[in-house]
């Protein structure tokens, strides 16, 4: 085994044991039901600012990313420009992520190879700048027992080249399995990702983080890439939608 990897099964192993003690209840993950995906719908080529995205498309880029020469990982969540100017920066999303329940990775050693995708905005293929997992509130030792136990997680990408500056983020969502599976992602788990993260922002009472407040609205759009499994990785299906929220700080 890798030594980083040692570094991390090791410390969450210490962390799982220290769970009962500390009276943290973890929850395991749960396998649900795949569903039928919807058809897909008509193309919709986003060309303008004003919608808070440009479509990846419309300069050569794509909704899938590259997570293997020959395979890639729906970009099914946007967060658009039209969100508070603090969460379109690094440390406002940083932020905004964990009010989600999402965490940097264990110990801050990223386990795993890093996913490539192009925005279209001129930049080509670049590599994920942020990789947040399920922390189920508890910081930083939260990810490390994701990484143990499985559960949601999602990359991060961000639109601001010359040829479709944005702002806006890209994001992969997906649930995995636990270490024994070498964080496979579970059945239907790229559309379970983006719901998990969904339903969690658009909470009513919003989101909160150090005494900040967030509410999202999300719009679907479909088109934007085929139903189905052809080129995705681990040949799971998805349904095509990509949600796009619109967060605001209060």
């Amino acid at each position: 085994m890798h030594f980083r990897h040692w570094r991390i099964a090791f410390f969450s192993s210490l962390i799982l044991q220290q769970c009962p003690s500390l009276g943290l209840s973890i929850p395991l993950p749960v396998q649900q039901p795949f569903p039928v995906p919807p058809p897909p719908g008509q193309l919709n080529l986003k060309t303008s600012y004003e919608d808070g995205w440009y479509d990846p498309r419309r300069f050569g880029g794509s909704f899938l990313n590259k997570a293997t020469p020959e395979k890639g990982e729906p970009l099914n969540i946007i967060i658009s420009n039209r969100s508070s100017p603090d969460v379109l920066g690094e440390h406002g999303f940083i932020a905004y992520s964990r009010s989600l329940g999402l965490w940097n990775e264990c110990a801050n050693l990223h386990l795993g190879d890093a996913q490539f995708a192009d925005l279209g905005d001129g930049q080509g293929w670049g590599t994920e700048l942020y990789e947040m997992r399920e922390s189920w509130h508890y910081p930083w030792i939260g990810s490390c027992l994701e990484s143990v136990i499985g559960g949601n997680h999602f990359r991060a990408w961000k639109q601001n080249g010359t040829l479709a500056n944005s702002g806006a983020w890209f994001l992969a969502a997906s649930k995995e399995v636990d270490i024994r599976g070498n964080h496979m992602i579970i059945k239907n788990g790229y559309n379970i990702g983006r719901d998990i993260i969904v339903e969690e922002a658009t909470r009513p009472e919003g989101t909160r983080y150090k005494q900040r407040t967030w509410q999202a609205t999300v719009e679907y759009v479909e088109g934007l890439l085929p139903a189905g499994n052809e080129g995705v990785n681990h040949d799971i299906s998805q349904d095509g939608r990509v949600a796009v929220l619109t967060v605001r700080e209060y």
